[in-house]
């Protein structure tokens, strides 16, 4: 019984062990995808800004 009870609290933990290195995998792409959202954004309030100062000309 002891073995049967250490193979699937070791299969649990396999699985636990997948799903985070997934969901890390998940963050990384998301932290990449939130940068280039970033980026754009400081380009639109440039081009934005840079517009207000034409127009105040």
């Amino acid at each position: 019984m002891t073995d049967n009870m250490e193979n699937l609290v070791l299969e649990h933990l396999r699985h636990i062990r997948g799903r985070v290195d997934q969901i890390a995998d998940d963050m990384i792409d998301l932290k990449h995808r939130m940068s280039g959202l970033e980026q754009a954004m400081n380009l639109v309030r440039r081009e934005i800004n840079l517009g207000d100062e034409t127009d105040a000309r």
